[in-house]
């Protein structure tokens, strides 16, 4: 008897977390988190718009080689992107305090025209789940995260582009 209700609870857990999965992959709202922006003024991500089209939240940090390849890789076709799309990429740094104060001249040093916010606390990050960085997310035109991805490989932009062009369109998310 003991032993079927163990395993009747397990049963209960494994369908449990089976339909938590289904409801990641559904549209979920962005949390509205206070974040810093380089002048080192209060900014909620609530504010984040783009017209209803869509917007692009990269978490990075100065520390991260992957995350500055990543966002250097796409700074070269930023422009065409936002021709085509209308796209906005918003660059969410996560430096500590002690660090914060590099993000700035970091920034500027690399030319990025993305809008750069700092999440000293990662209170964003940790609304969003982010464990490692870089780590990526889409937006639609309503500020629904509507995918996201972790990590950096060259041509990962690639792919990122087909969602945002497909965010952009109304049209369903590319499966590859």
């Amino acid at each position: 008897m003991f032993m079927k209700r163990i395993l009747f609870i397990c049963l209960l857990a494994a369908v449990g977390s089976l339909s938590s999965l289904h409801a990641q992959d559904a549209a979920r709202p962005l949390p509205a988190v206070t974040l810093q922006n380089l002048e080192m003024g209060k900014v909620s991500s609530a504010d984040f718009q783009n017209d209803g089209k869509p917007i692009i939240v990269s978490f990075w940090a100065t520390w991260c080689k992957p995350c500055i390849q990543e966002l250097i890789t796409i700074q070269d076709i930023y422009p065409d992107w936002q021709e085509e799309t209308g796209v906005k990429l918003i660059a969410i740094s996560i430096d500590d305090a002690r660090n914060a104060a590099k993000v700035r001249p970091f920034v500027e040093g690399k030319a990025w025209e993305y809008e750069v916010y700092l999440d000293v606390n990662q209170d964003f990050k940790r609304a969003l789940n982010v464990v490692n960085v870089p780590h990526t997310f889409v937006l639609d035109g309503k500020n629904n995260v509507v995918w996201e991805h972790n990590s950096y490989a060259p041509g990962d932009e690639e792919h990122l582009f087909e969602i945002v062009k497909a965010v952009a369109n109304g049209q369903p998310l590319p499966l590859h």
